[in-house]
Parts: structure tokens; C-alpha cells; sequence
């Protein structure tokens, strides 16, 4: 029986912008310090990207002039009010 080819939709959209503004998942799991499994993990299967991550990503991405933010990241840990 073959397998069809199903595109999975993303649970994390602003880890999915992260991964655009740096141009591949393995381009950002290398400069956070994580396996590209781990990014694809945290896209289609968590949907969460892990606290110790958050600050690195914010980091690296506007490093790269397009921030994507900790609150954007995780809102449940970094309220709007407590983003500088």
C-alpha cells in the first residue's frame, strides 16, 4: 500500500517564521545549539519551542534583522507586558 505524501501544517507559526528568516531549519538548530529534528519536532509534533530555547531564538533572529520575539514564542511564559 503506498503512502500518500501529506504536507503537515505547522503548530508553531512564529517558530515557522524564525525558521524562514533564517532560511532553513538546519540553519537555525545550528545557531541555538539543537538538531534539526528538534526544530521539526517543535513545528509538527510539540508545537512548542522549549524555555531554555526562546531567548536564543529571539536573539539570532534579529541578529538577522526580522525579529521574531520571545512573546510571539511563547506567550504562556513572556506576557506582552513583560516584553521590553
Amino acid at each position: 500500500m503506498a503512502t500518500k505524501n501529506v504536507k503537515r501544517k505547522p503548530l508553531n507559526e512564529p517558530l515557522l517564521r524564525a525558521v524562514k528568516v533564517m532560511r532553513f531549519q538546519r540553519t537555525l538548530a545550528v545557531a541555538i545549539g539543537v538538531k534539526q529534528q528538534n526544530i521539526w519536532s517543535w513545528l509538527y509534533e510539540s508545537g512548542v519551542v522549549p524555555a531554555e530555547h526562546v531567548l536564543l531564538i529571539e536573539t539570532v533572529t534579529r541578529d538577522k534583522g526580522d525579529l521574531v520575539s520571545r512573546h510571539d514564542l511563547r506567550p504562556d511564559i513572556y506576557p506582552k507586558s513583560e516584553v521590553a
